[in-house]
């Protein structure tokens, strides 16, 4: 877990190697995604469909709300929030 972990916080892309469960833990992914916002694309489906968790991503770049669960693509908010910024 520790090498993984030091391997996302160098580029978060590193991700997509990650075991399943360490892409379902959202601590874990979200150092990925603070390095690279990208990485939210191999997370896991729960965390993409994680409103808050996708706000946190669309802080990094706010093309992050492409990946996101489609309920989410749908809300108004969010979208709004990415107009915005």
């Amino acid at each position: 877990r520790e090498v993984v972990l030091e391997a996302v916080r160098q580029n978060g892309d590193a991700l997509q190697f990650a075991a399943d469960p360490l892409k379902a833990d959202r601590k874990f992914v979200l150092e990925a995604v603070r390095q690279n916002w990208v990485a939210l694309y191999h997370a896991a489906d729960h965390l993409k469909a994680d409103r808050e968790f996708v706000l946190e991503a669309m802080v990094q770049n706010v093309d992050a709300l492409q990946f996101a669960a489609d309920p989410l693509k749908a809300d108004r908010e969010l979208v709004l929030e990415a107009v915005r910024q």
